[in-house]
């Protein structure tokens, strides 16, 4: 681990504070399409996934696993999930999509005193008693609020003074074809966006902090791209815009619009899936507002699938002995065949090969089988594709 600079601990302290005080992920930014190749999900799985948004959460669930034990250290990520569950539980699908899936529902507020903060815990009820309001502006959309989304709503401003540039992305996200997507990004948006500006503005820590991405996954990024994060980021848009069907790609969809579609969401917002959910789906997940250590210390169940996001990024740098007891615990919680995905802005992050864990001080390599040919063949799939890294591990006996 790198010693931390006095700036290293300047951003962290203002990542902190921002992640300590609000809702930074309005809506999941990893794609379930790959992690459903790579986990199989069954009906003798037991889950334990990182809540982020409640989206990922849900699509699994769809599959049929036993239980999802869906953990966050950050409570207002399962306030978010709590209002989905609740919504599922108590609204016509007409209601729940105009919330969750235009991000706009002029009835919102009155929906939410009679039908769903009944539904929630404590936390949640002063959390969303003061935000209702998010969902009920007709000039805006739920996907505007959140640390996240105020990035997305300040683009949609920015947009608002670059109406050729407006105007080619609206007809880039209308194309069906992946020849006539390429061909406006490369004549129509890509002249227009990469501006100086845009360049800046993706640099500065501050806009990392407000997507949820701690100074040490930047720096990750900047040691492996010699453009920067800039320029990491121009290579993924670049990507995604002209390698992947954007008429499927409801990630970035929701960002530049503000909305899903019909035809264009996650997969809980799907009809006959909202009503499989509303069946009896929904009560398979629980929620745990605690770090992945403490949830698998308040019981000796066990977990055949983990889904871990990109947290450790982070706590590699700053909590490097809490990451080996985390990984000691999931080793130790983890069913016999237990899979393992998780989500790194480095394509092979050095703490991997270094952290030892358990009292023998075992190498987690040793404990771990990396299907790296796998992970190497679905990451060009990722519709996200703002990770470097994607990895799969079997837990070995």
């Amino acid at each position: 681990m790198t010693k931390a600079t006095l700036a290293d601990k300047f951003d962290q302290k203002v990542f902190d504070a921002i992640y300590s005080r609000a809702l930074v992920y309005n809506t999941c930014w990893e794609d379930p399409a790959v992690d459903r190749q790579v986990l199989n999900i069954g009906a003798d799985d037991r889950m334990l996934v990182i809540t982020s948004a409640g989206c990922n959460v849900l699509d699994y669930v769809l599959l049929g696993p036993e239980h999802i034990h869906a953990v966050d250290a950050n409570p207002r990520q399962n306030a978010l999930l709590e209002l989905k569950l609740a919504g599922i539980r108590r609204l016509e699908f007409e209601d729940y999509f105009a919330a969750f899936g235009r991000g706009y529902h002029p009835r919102f507020e009155q929906l939410y005193r009679s039908e769903l903060r009944g539904e929630l815990t404590p936390f949640a009820q002063g959390f969303w008693d003061k935000r209702a309001r998010w969902f009920g502006n007709p000039r805006g959309s739920f996907y505007f609020h959140g640390l996240s989304g105020i990035v997305a709503k300040t683009f949609h401003a920015y947009l608002n003074f670059r109406p050729r540039l407006a105007a080619s992305i609206r007809e880039l996200f209308d194309t069906r074809s992946l020849d006539d997507q390429r061909r406006i990004y490369d004549d129509q948006v890509q002249p227009l966006f990469w501006t100086p500006g845009v360049n800046w503005t993706l640099s500065r820590q501050l806009t990392m902090s407000m997507l949820g991405v701690p100074h040490p996954q930047r720096k990750e990024v900047q040691q492996q791209h010699e453009r920067g994060v800039a320029g990491f980021v121009r290579e993924s848009v670049e990507y995604v815009f002209r390698q992947l069907p954007v008429w499927t790609n409801y990630f970035w969809m929701v960002y530049l619009r503000g909305s899903y579609t019909e035809s264009c969401c996650p997969e809980y917002l799907k009809p006959d899936n909202f009503t499989a959910l509303k069946a009896g789906l929904v009560d398979r997940i629980s929620l745990h507002t605690s770090t992945v250590a403490e949830l698998l210390t308040e019981s000796d169940r066990e977990y055949s699938k983990y889904v871990l996001l990109d947290h450790m990024d982070w706590m590699s740098s700053y909590h490097p002995r809490a990451l080996a007891e985390e990984w000691a615990l999931i080793l130790e919680r983890a069913r016999a065949d237990a899979r393992i995905i998780f989500r790194s802005a480095h394509a092979s992050p050095s703490y991997l090969e270094r952290l030892e864990v358990g009292p023998e001080r075992t190498l987690l390599p040793e404990r771990l089988r990396f299907h790296r040919d796998l992970a190497a063949a679905l990451q060009p799939l990722d519709r996200v594709h703002t990770y470097a890294g994607f990895h799969i591990a079997d837990v070995l006996a």
